[in-house]
């Protein structure tokens, strides 16, 4: 599959690079999980909050997925790490499937790697995008 490019606000942009950096300083500098966030954000197309599509998964947004090939759904709120708790379905932005879903929108398929090939999930739904619900400060 190839990459396509994401959309991702200045806001969250701002906060992630942030939050790279200070893991980095923390946890050294060859994690994969920063690495591969790093990269998504280097080439993601920036909007302003106002403007990103209301069907593009963005920082506090909650998700139903599909597994593509269980068809199992789940749904997910993606957070800081910080904020993060499966029990809850608050998925952290460093989790693979957190890193693999910022910025993509519903409908679109994401796949990454696993020890067992790879997982690919479908965007079913946006049930809550803050920038569409006005919640621009989350």
């Amino acid at each position: 599959m190839s990459r396509r490019k994401i959309h991702i606000t200045e806001f969250d942009r701002s906060r992630l690079q942030e939050l790279i950096a200070v893991a980095k300083d923390f946890s050294g500098h060859n994690r994969q999980d920063l690495v591969g966030l790093a990269i998504e954000l280097a080439d993601a197309h920036v909007v302003a909050s106002e403007n990103v599509p209301a069907d593009v998964v963005t920082m506090n947004s909650k998700v139903l997925l599909r597994d593509v090939d269980t068809s199992e759904e789940m749904t997910y709120t993606l957070v800081f790490p910080k904020d993060a708790n499966i029990d809850s379905g608050a998925i952290s932005i460093l989790a693979p499937v957190g890193t693999a879903i910022l910025g993509y929108a519903k409908g679109d398929i994401v796949e990454w790697p696993v020890p067992s090939g790879k997982c690919r999930i479908q965007i079913e739904e946006i049930l809550y995008q803050p920038e569409a619900a006005g919640d621009f400060h989350l």
